[in-house]
């Protein structure tokens, strides 16, 4: 398959998935099944019938809003499924070949799951960065480039080091500096990157965070030490350029 061909088809596998990513990111925090269970409007909680919920054109032609009760379908839906459609054209025009497209589109996929909930909600659960982190040791055990000994390193050094950071910064500031799962989501971005991207991970989601940091001051908005910042955006940041381009400076 022609990287054309493959970008297009993942493209549409993405329009997919950004619709069921949509669909978790909102019903996780809820405590509520994410496979089982019909969709409904927010505001009638009216069923949706299959029509109603084909990714972003449902949306388009209905003006986003519901065609019942007129209330606004959040633009998160359609924005998150066209950032799917996204990563999957990203993926087949930059891999070279279709077990690595695939991978690539499948790791965007779960990062951008990711950094929806904890933008939204400042968590990041077991649930997903769990099954990132066993979905990168599958990348390096399938893919050629892969190294399973240098991913299951990743994995543990990058549970070590933020864990070990929150430990010292929770002893000295006595009170906590990362959430509980910060540790987990980078063993798993260690998985997918290795050891030698950790550093690489890091200083992408670093630079990032402090660059909106940066923008706040700009436009004149107060900064303070107790402004709470989801640093799950940042990493997941850090682990598709780290993915995609490789660690810095090799």
């Amino acid at each position: 398959m022609t990287p054309p061909l493959l970008a297009i088809a993942l493209a549409g596998l993405g329009l997919i998935a950004g619709s069921f990513i949509g669909l978790v990111s909102l019903r996780l925090p809820q405590e509520r099944g994410v496979i089982f269970g019909r969709s409904h409007c927010g505001g009638c909680d009216r069923a949706l019938p299959p029509q109603r919920m084909v990714p972003v054109l449902s949306y388009i032609f209905a003006r986003g809003r519901c065609r019942d009760c007129g209330s606004t379908i959040p633009i998160r839906y359609p924005l998150i499924e066209l950032a799917c459609a996204g990563v999957g054209v990203w993926a087949g025009l930059s891999q070279p070949d279709l077990p690595s497209a695939a991978f690539t589109a499948l790791l965007g996929w779960q990062l951008i799951l990711i950094a929806v909930v904890d933008a939204e909600h400042f968590w990041l659960p077991d649930a997903l960065t769990l099954p990132l982190l066993a979905s990168g040791l599958v990348a390096a055990a399938v893919l050629p480039t892969g190294s399973v000994l240098h991913s299951a390193i990743g994995a543990v050094a990058g549970f070590l080091g933020l864990w070990l950071l929150a430990f010292a910064y929770r002893r000295l500031r006595k009170r906590d500096g990362l959430g509980g799962g910060d540790p987990i989501f980078l063993a798993a971005g260690g998985a997918w990157v290795a050891w030698i991207g950790l550093p690489s991970v890091l200083l992408w989601a670093s630079v990032a965070a402090l660059s909106l940091v940066a923008g706040r001051l700009v436009l004149g908005r107060r900064v303070s030490g107790q402004d709470r910042l989801p640093f799950g955006p940042f990493l997941a940041l850090g682990i598709w350029l780290t993915w995609l381009f490789g660690p810095l400076g090799l």
